[in-house]
């Protein structure tokens, strides 16, 4: 089963003093471009973390959030800077008098004050550390994983769009199929009619040999052999590889060029309808495509 390059990821680790929760999103990329939006992650796990990431994770753009929430109970010197914190409830209640102006109001703005880094920055390098890394790392696993099932479910999503879009586009082909003798009669018919408006006199046999020629021009059966070729390689691709992403791009590619060779031999109105209701599937295919892992 595929999976999409979007997804979203969300665990918690309770350690001594608070809670550390990690956020992880990805988005479609060509490669692996990792961000780890945290100052709270020690610099000797830098690469350990990036590397399961990538590991894991595959391509995408992704980004890692470290968020630090210190326990109620946490006092100056395990975690809170309180002249930090008194400075920024000072500020605001001069700023905002109305917004705290109860309790609960109150409250509820120190419990956010203590989530600025300002506040917590004269402890930030120790909130994560040896003794506790085995808890953190288990918090990555864990939303790593819940990253990874949300891809999954995109991924079947996007399965079901872009097969469905293959399969429209092979039905249209056979719609065109079904014009071609009207397209050929048609054709003679203009080539007959443009003669006798010259009031030339011709062959019989020669003016059949050069409509035939002419025909020849405008014969599509090796651009419905090979458009046929690329979308079953397009369904085993993606039936078979686990990131088949790149891959379908360049067939996608391929796709295209026969579709529109098809209209540019076309010389027929409904024909040509067909051929730009077969390129908007083709880019919404493309479209969706660029998210497949």
């Amino acid at each position: 089963m595929i999976h999409s390059m979007t997804g979203y990821g969300k665990a918690e680790a309770l350690l001594p003093g608070g809670k550390l929760t990690i956020e992880i999103r990805s988005l479609n990329a060509k490669n692996a471009d990792i961000s780890l939006k945290t100052t709270l992650l020690p610099k000797d796990k830098d690469i350990l973390v990036r590397k399961k990431i990538a590991d894991i994770l595959k391509r995408g753009t992704i980004d890692v959030f470290l968020n630090w929430e210190p326990s109620a109970s946490t006092s100056d010197g395990a975690g809170v800077n309180t002249q930090a914190l008194n400075k920024v409830l000072e500020t605001i209640s001069q700023a905002l008098p109305v917004v705290v102006n109860t309790p609960e109001a109150y409250a509820t703005l120190a419990a956010a004050a203590l989530r600025l880094p300002e506040v917590t920055s004269s402890q930030k390098a120790d909130i994560i550390t040896e003794d506790n890394w085995a808890d953190v790392e288990a918090a990555l696993d864990k939303a790593l994983a819940a990253l990874q099932a949300f891809r999954v479910k995109e991924g079947a999503v996007l399965y079901k769009d872009v097969t469905g879009r293959v399969e429209t586009i092979l039905n249209l082909y056979k719609q065109v199929e079904a014009l071609e003798g009207e397209r050929i009669t048609a054709v003679r018919e203009k080539l007959s009619k443009a003669i006798e408006e010259l009031g030339a006199k011709v062959d019989p046999s020669r003016m059949e040999q050069e409509i035939i020629f002419y025909l020849e021009k405008y014969d599509i059966n090796e651009e419905k052999v090979r458009l046929r070729q690329h979308c079953k390689y397009f369904m085993d691709t993606i039936d078979s590889e686990a990131e088949p992403g790149k891959k379908l791009g360049f067939i996608i590619q391929e796709m295209g060029r026969e579709i529109n060779t098809t209209g540019s031999k076309a010389n027929h109105a409904g024909i040509q309808k067909l051929v730009v209701q077969m390129k908007d599937e083709l880019e919404k295919i493309r479209e969706q495509c660029m998210n497949i892992l």
